[in-house]
């Protein structure tokens, strides 16, 4: 449980690929500066920031996976996510996880890992952080890929637009 909350809050506060979350190792986080190295497509290396919940869901983490790795005696394992046996998450663990919490919202609601960083370049636009800002916490090489993501949220802008703006 403690270790699927960290995993969930890293993805929604840090818009990490699912790959690029499971190939963190423990050192990969800087819990000071809440920032972690993130190696994404084509090796290519970026610092993300990750928020206060993230780090707080990380540091209740971190007993549970010294503990296992105690108990499987693992203790060369850098993966930050671990699995019960002591080894790395894989990508499909994480989609099965992310679907197991999402089935309590219903069977109809359609959310995978990838959504996850939707909603995080979505949210960020929404609030107003800049599309080359997102780009970059995102690790798009092109900002025509990081403006996919948001259309969501430029559609919701032009209805707020329509709505409020007098000489709309």
């Amino acid at each position: 449980m403690r270790r699927d909350r960290a995993l969930l809050e890293m993805l929604y506060a840090s818009g990490l690929r699912v790959s690029e979350l499971v190939g963190l190792d423990l050192r990969s986080v800087n819990f000071g500066d809440c920032m972690v190295l993130v190696r994404g497509k084509g090796r290519k290396e970026r610092i993300v920031p990750f928020g206060s919940k993230a780090k707080q869901a990380l540091e209740d983490y971190l007993p549970v996976r010294q503990r296992i790795l105690q108990e499987r005696k693992k203790s060369g394992q850098q993966a930050l996510f671990l699995n019960v046996w002591g080894e790395r998450l894989t990508t499909r663990s994480v989609d099965r996880l992310v679907k197991k919490y999402v089935r309590h919202y219903g069977p109809a609601v359609k959310v995978s890992p990838h959504s996850l960083r939707h909603a995080f370049a979505s949210h960020l636009l929404t609030e107003g952080a800049d599309l080359r800002a997102i780009q970059e916490m995102l690790g798009h090489a092109s900002l025509s890929t990081t403006q996919k993501y948001t259309q969501v949220s430029i559609k919701q802008l032009i209805e707020v637009y329509d709505k409020t703006h007098p000489k709309a």
